[in-house]
């Protein structure tokens, strides 16, 4: 496939080069500034569970439990 691509590139090897940087560069600007932030909503990565609670609560400090009498 990438040769079939450099062969329909127009131009001698530095045009088609140059070309090829380019389109490696967009494809990977497309995927950096519109399919990834599209996508990261829905990574599991993103589910952050430091300080919250199984049902999405904060978690109670050591002294903050009700019933221990601390108070």
């Amino acid at each position: 496939m990438y040769g079939l691509i450099w062969r329909i590139m127009p131009g001698p090897w530095v045009s088609k080069l140059i070309m090829t940087i380019g389109l490696i560069v967009g494809v990977a600007a497309l995927l950096w500034f519109v399919v990834f932030p599209e996508i990261s909503p829905h990574m599991p990565f993103n589910d952050g569970a430091v300080g919250t609670a199984p049902g999405g609560g904060e978690v109670p400090a050591p002294g903050d439990e009700p019933g221990d009498g601390g108070d």
